[in-house]
């Protein structure tokens, strides 16, 4: 019996909750933690590394865009593969893969075999991998979702990151006493191990590969790829977004001068009990803090369809501004709108995934996300060099004023007068 003052939507809502915790989600859900909280660990060590080694943030920043330079690449080509064999396997094999990859730059810094252009060899490499297992990630993972509960899937898929990027200020600190990486690096190849014995465990059996002709013909493949680019020609709605994602991932490379302003700026924050490198982690954390709640939010409430476009067309302007002025507040202030960031972060992601990874067809969804995530990718690679090289003439804060109000243009270019076809992928009831 519906209890009283329970409305249909509320009750359609716990049902679709309840249900969402199935095995197969649940393993993905963990795996995808274990190895999201190595990454950041990682991640952010060998950012304090290459800072102190160059002493620039444009080489920092080229470090940075060597990762996402296969993701120019990989991801086109990945995708027609992934849309005829296992995305399963391909996800853990690769997460095995990254496991011995760490492990062996954990042993080389241990060793003191350390330099910049080894790294921005590993870093290339694990770009490469990393753009695979997106592609495959984000196709496999829409097939563990029980149905009617996408948004609240994607909603605990945006928290899993908050979760796990509070380990930064722990790496910090370790490499802070250790005065090396390599530990981290250990400790990041365990996680991967154990994430990938985790999603060897998903039951879920995959039905795309039947469809496809036999794998393995060159000129089947380039078929392949052509069909995927012409869906999304024909799309407009896909091809706003993803033409507005590209550029949006242009500008949020600002995001990579925050560590530099704070290491080159430590002066400012003397009066803080923190070195600045540790202050910033600190901050960063009330980014994480804002996603997690996001995240919470949009797994206990759920939008009406027919507001999902304006909701995300308000977020996509007010982070224009939080971002553009952030650097120029006090400390305090700066928390506050990190956690505002985080949280209308979370609202713009959840939204467009929902909407595009339930629109696209499971047969194309690889080739989609592989389109998707490699002009994503362009847009990231081009922003880092280019707000690098800036900032070496130019203060931080400047850079990053600058180049988020300019996205204001852009958001009324695509999002605004594309409103029709983007909302028709937005507004579903998911």
């Amino acid at each position: 019996m519906k209890q009283a003052g329970q409305t249909p939507q509320k009750a359609a809502a716990r049902a679709a909750g309840a249900g969402l915790w199935t095995h197969d989600f649940t393993i993905i859900t963990a795996g995808s933690l274990i190895s999201m909280v190595g990454n950041t660990m990682a991640g952010f060590a060998i950012s304090l590394v290459v800072l102190d080694y160059t002493g620039s943030t444009f080489l920092y920043l080229l470090f940075n865009a060597a990762a996402q330079l296969p993701m120019l690449v990989c991801p086109i080509f990945a995708g027609p593969y992934l849309d005829r064999v296992s995305r399963k396997k391909t996800i853990y094999t690769l997460d095995f893969c990254c496991s011995g990859l760490y492990l062996l730059i954990a042993f080389l810094l241990h060793r003191g075999w350390f330099g910049y252009p080894l790294l921005l060899f590993f870093s290339l490499l694990a770009g490469a991998v990393n753009s695979v297992y997106s592609v495959a990630y984000d196709s496999f993972y829409p097939n563990l979702i029980p149905p009617g509960s996408q948004s609240r899937a994607y909603a605990v898929s945006s928290m899993l990151w908050p979760i796990a990027a509070m380990s930064a200020p722990a790496a910090a600190l370790l490499y802070e006493t250790l005065g090396s990486a390599a530990a981290i690096f250990a400790i990041n190849a365990a996680l991967f191990f154990t994430a990938a014995c985790f999603e060897r465990r998903i039951h879920h059996q995959e039905t795309h590969m039947a469809a496809a002709p036999a794998a393995g013909a060159l000129r089947r493949f380039g078929q392949d790829l052509a069909e995927g680019l012409a869906y999304i020609r024909g799309e407009k709605g896909l091809l706003i977004i993803t033409a507005y994602f590209t550029i949006t991932n242009f500008s949020y490379a600002t995001d990579q001068l925050a560590l530099p302003f704070f290491r080159n700026n430590a002066a400012r924050f003397a009066a803080w009990p923190a070195a600045a490198a540790t202050l910033y982690a600190i901050l960063s954390n009330f980014n994480t803090l804002g996603r997690f709640a996001g995240g919470l939010i949009q797994y206990k409430l759920r939008f009406a369809a027919q507001k999902k476009f304006a909701i995300a067309l308000a977020v996509y302007v007010t982070l224009c501004f939080l971002e553009a002025f952030v650097l120029f507040l006090p400390v305090p202030l700066m928390a506050v709108c990190y956690f505002a960031i985080g949280i209308l972060g979370v609202t713009s992601y959840t939204i467009r995934a929902a909407a595009t990874q339930s629109y696209v067809p499971d047969a194309k969804r690889a080739r989609f996300n592989g389109v998707f995530l490699m002009c994503s990718s362009l847009g990231g690679v081009c922003g880092s060099l280019f707000v690098g090289a800036l900032a070496e003439i130019f203060e931080e804060r400047a850079v990053v004023f600058w180049v988020q109000l300019s996205m204001l243009a852009v958001i009324y270019l695509l999002m605004y007068r594309g409103r029709r076809h983007v909302a028709a992928i937005y507004n579903q009831d998911l």
